[in-house]
């Protein structure tokens, strides 16, 4: 989310900025970055809480663009058709009707228990790859990347980007923070936002290029239970879990297994095709296959995303009147799928607050 709000504000060429972050993606993953443990696909959310169904569609627009043939992101994203299992009622209208190829299955399309099914075609997301690719675009543009720490808002408020390493004494103090940092708002001082909280999530990563596609099952309304999400790298994200108020940093070996249970159920083509080409498959012939484990805690916030502005005073007799201070979090597990979308919000609010304190 930062990286692309960053990369949108840089881009229009209006506006020099900085990004300040403890954590950048080519550092070893971190249970603090949770970024680099995502899926990820675009599947629309089962909710539209902050109008979010209008930010999803404006970011597949993006991606879909984005990995088309030629493109320099295109190595980022996979094309893929998608299909999604529901035991649940799902909304009406269904948001997923705006993707490409989209259709009903048919009753006996569908796995035992399920109430109805859809599929369609999107996008799965390389996340490693893309984040690099964020941030190349960020600094090819012209931005610039620090790193540090910040316990206050007022920290930067008064002393800008010179506080950090990299930064310099005669940087001009910001015109404007945009806060996109996840899990932090619930920690950071001048924002402590009681009402994030992380939902876990625990996949395991699988080298299988023979799967091209993408399944979900939706047991219950708060999003997909388990997931087959193929990357073009080869590998093959199979999940999941969503624990709210879970801060366990590392995987679980119970939950490894549960996982690999649920995915080979959904999906037995993880199998070796030479395996199932001469017997039934069981869930020790992906077993060899595995490559990696995820566990990343999903920045959730209760009420949704906070996409608003606040104004605050100068923090020193070093800058005088208010700062807009434009909140960009609580995303949950629906961060890669809505980002381009907070992006385009983030800089009309950045363009007209900034309008608004130069008239003032």
């Amino acid at each position: 989310m930062g990286l692309t709000t960053a990369l949108k504000l840089q881009q229009q060429g209006t506006y020099q900025v900085t990004i300040v972050s403890e954590v950048i993606p080519s550092d070893p993953k971190s249970i603090r970055y949770t970024s680099r443990w995502a899926g990820a696909h675009h599947v629309y959310n089962p909710i539209n809480e902050t109008n979010q169904h209008q930010l999803e569609e404006d970011t597949f627009n993006v991606m879909w663009e984005l990995s088309s043939s030629g493109n320099d992101a295109e190595e980022c994203f996979l094309r893929v058709p998608q299909t999604e299992y529901y035991f649940v009622d799902r909304p009406k209208p269904e948001p997923l009707e705006k993707m490409p190829n989209f259709r009903y299955l048919n009753p006996d399309e569908l796995i035992p228990g399920a109430k109805s099914g859809v599929t369609f075609s999107t996008v799965s997301i390389d996340v490693p790859i893309y984040l690099n690719y964020l941030l190349t675009r960020f600094l090819a543009h012209g931005g610039r990347i620090l790193r540090g720490s910040v316990l206050h808002v007022n920290q930067v408020l008064e002393g800008g980007t010179a506080l950090f390493p990299g930064g310099n004494k005669f940087d001009p103090l910001p015109a404007a923070i945009i806060v996109c940092i996840g899990m932090g708002a619930r920690f950071l001082g001048g924002v402590e936002d009681k009402d994030v909280y992380p939902i876990r999530g625990q996949t395991v990563i699988i080298r299988a290029p023979w799967v091209r596609f993408g399944k979900g099952e939706h047991r219950d309304k708060s999003g997909c239970d388990t997931y087959i999400i193929p990357r073009r790298s080869s590998d093959v994200v199979v999940g999941g879990t969503r624990t709210p108020n879970d801060w366990f940093p590392s995987s679980r070996p119970e939950t490894r297994l549960d996982i690999l249970t649920r995915g080979f159920a959904l999906c037995p083509e993880l199998a070796p095709p030479e395996v199932r080409a001469i017997r039934k498959p069981t869930l020790d012939d992906i077993k060899p296959f595995i490559v990696d484990e995820g566990c990343g805690l999903r920045p959730a916030r209760k009420g949704g995303i906070r996409l608003e502005v606040e104004w605050v005073e100068g923090a020193s007799v070093r800058r005088e009147g208010r700062i807009p201070i434009v909140h960009n979090y609580g995303h949950g597990g629906f961060g890669y799928q809505a980002s381009w979308g907070c992006a385009n919000k983030v800089l009309d609010m950045v363009d007209d607050a900034l309008g608004t304190f130069k008239n003032s």
